[in-house]
């Protein structure tokens, strides 16, 4: 038998199986994410289950490490209260990259099953284990009932001859097994590697080549343990592994020997991580920002080698450069090395361990028209950002983003990284438009709301704040002020909003002023406004009057009455009742303001 189809019998009921075959494999390990961990919860709750082995199951919070989006927080919070009823184990945001965890701290083992919710949780295959990526669904099950069904693949074997140069790193290696076997020739096969050059590779080069395997469309790509490599797992986990073998008379779908001496340097183009070229017929592009880190090249051995390159010398100006290692242990590691030290003087931005920039985590996104070259694992349009991401080895990326350009450590030209300019910024100047009389005296239908000290994110919470366009923002106005939620939904143009003391507390966000502009609400009434909120509302020529709590009794003002509002005289007429009563008018600054449509009009 071949490797995985070893594996799959030691943890099935079958004592034999062949390609195509569909048994159910016990999991040793299954882990949840905090990118699909809810999900996983929320199946169990729904369908009644408990977790079979907790001592088995964890949850990793390795896409967002410090819940900086509001949905990664309430879910990692979620499974943080489910772990603690159930005795699960969490490796929370201070932990790093979840399969990293798992094979240094002996999680996933030579031989052992693994599960999560990670598509490249066949990383596993660096250390000779069996690991995959499933949906939601599937562990949910696992976690459930302790297994899943699983069909066997075909197994295919390449052998590797000759010397590989000096040059190529392990991300090179697995570019130049995309460009030979693009992302389907190798699709849903267990792939086993041999040959010397695979015999010296290390553990965190291992791992480098491995986690691409998803990206070849391979169900995984193993990698044989030696001594050298099971010495390292004794080292981080204090255990000695027997590690699985295939036979000698194992059955394969395809044998194929691939030379390495030929192999390149190779850097892959922005949309498809199989579509590669030689770095050197795309050097000099000029890149806006690098990113070193992901599953793909966040160990210590990346980081040494960026390092190397960085020593005494600066990021390119006008160039960002973003650095996150794998785990906490390698974090504290670059430290204690004075890795850490080095990538700060050189200007690079070091964040805390994690994925960083896949999945919207915390760092590693790129803006529109931005060039970034990424030692990533995919660069799929949007994965990364909105911009355009090349591919590309720790020194190749820590080269580019000291020269300003794409380019290798032995060709950084000290050149200053100038910009052309694009002229992009043209289309926003204005358009000198005839200068309309603003109607000083509204009236519209009442929204009384009765509730003090309104902060800016109960009118526009900040998980809305990259929002730059007022035509998207009106439909998030008060979504997070209990009772509320739906104001956007029934407000209509012309409506005037009265509230109680304080409203606009909080954050300078403008957003809070500029939701209600974007509905085509006329006029706030407060008792007091958060002296920012204030200023903000003002500048941008959006009617706000203070009024004194006797006025809402001298109007006999109810939800929906009809008011007219006189800015320049405070005069507040409730039409529907027929009342009168006094607001504080514009005062001369506000008038001004108003009158020229805003503070820059």
């Amino acid at each position: 038998m071949t490797i995985i189809e070893k594996i799959i019998t030691q943890h099935s009921s079958t004592k034999t199986v062949s390609p195509g075959d569909i048994v159910n494999i016990r999991i040793d390990c299954r882990a949840a994410r905090d990118f699909g961990g809810a999900n996983v919860v929320n199946h169990l709750l729904k369908n009644g289950l408990k977790v079979d082995d907790p001592q088995k199951t964890c949850f990793t919070f390795d896409c967002n490490p410090g819940g900086s989006d509001q949905k990664y927080a309430a879910n990692q919070h979620f499974c943080r209260q489910y772990a603690r009823e159930n005795g699960i184990a969490l490796y929370d945001i201070d932990t790093g990259i979840g399969t990293h965890q798992a094979i240094d701290l002996g999680l996933a083992y030579p031989g052992s099953t693994f599960l999560s919710t990670d598509s490249h949780a066949n990383i596993m295959g660096a250390i000779g284990a069996f690991g995959q990526g499933m949906g939601d669904q599937d562990i949910a099950a696992a976690w459930a009932y302790g297994e899943v069904w699983f069909k066997v693949p075909e197994s295919i074997k390449i052998h590797f001859e000759g010397n590989l140069p000096h040059n190529i790193s392990a991300k090179d290696f697995a570019l130049n097994l995309l460009n030979i076997f693009g992302a389907n020739k190798l699709l849903a096969s267990s792939v086993e590697l041999y040959g010397r050059c695979i015999d010296n590779f290390t553990l965190d080069q291992r791992i480098t080549v491995s986690s691409m395997a998803t990206e070849m469309g391979a169900i995984i790509l193993l990698f044989p343990p030696n001594e050298a490599i099971l010495d390292e797992l004794e080292r981080l986990t204090k255990k000695r592994y027997l590690p699985v073998f295939a036979d000698e008379d194992a059955q394969y779908k395809e044998i194929i020997n691939i030379d390495v001496s030929q192999f390149q340097c190779m850097l892959a183009l922005p949309g498809h991580p199989h579509d590669n070229v030689a770095v050197e017929s795309v050097k000099g592009i000029k890149i806006d920002s690098a990113f070193i880190g992901s599953c793909t090249n966040g160990r210590i051995e990346d980081l040494r080698i960026a390092a190397s390159i960085l020593k005494n010398k600066k990021v390119a100006k006008g160039v960002v450069l973003k650095i996150a290692p794998s785990t906490d242990r390698i974090w504290k590691q670059a430290l204690n090395e004075g890795l850490i030290h080095i990538f700060k003087e050189a200007g690079a931005l070091v964040s805390n361990a994690g994925c960083a920039g896949c999945a919207a985590g915390q760092l590693g996104q790129n803006g529109p028209e931005e060039i970034t070259v990424s030692t990533g694992n995919r660069n799929f349009a949007g994965k990364q950002g909105k911009g355009l991401v090349y591919l590309a080895s720790p020194d190749i990326v820590a080269s580019s983003a000291v020269a300003g350009y794409i380019t290798t450590a032995d060709d950084i030209k000290e050149i200053k990284n100038e910009f052309d300019k694009t002229n992009k910024f043209d289309k926003f100047l204005p358009v000198v438009k005839e200068k309309q009389q603003r109607q000083t005296t509204i009236e519209g239908k009442v929204w009384l709301i009765d509730k003090d000290n309104i902060d800016t994110d109960m009118i526009f919470h900040n998980r809305y704040l990259t929002i730059t366009d007022i035509n998207e923002m009106g439909q998030y106005t008060f979504d997070n002020l209990a009772g509320y939620e739906d104001f956007a939904q029934k407000a209509k143009r012309g409506d005037i909003v009265v509230v109680g003391k304080n409203f606009g507390a909080g954050s300078s966000r403008q957003q809070a002023v500029d939701c209600f502009i974007a509905l085509g609400i006329s006029c706030i009434l407060a008792e007091s406004y958060g002296a920012i909120y204030e200023r903000n509302a003002i500048n941008a020529a959006f009617p706000v009057l203070v009024y004194n709590p006797e006025m809402l009794n001298e109007l006999q003002l109810k939800e929906d009455d009809i008011i007219r509002v006189n800015f320049m005289t405070g005069e507040v007429i409730n039409i529907t009742e027929k009342k009168t009563a006094k607001a504080r008018p514009f005062f001369e600054a506000q008038t001004q303001i108003f009158l020229r449509g805003g503070l820059l009009g």
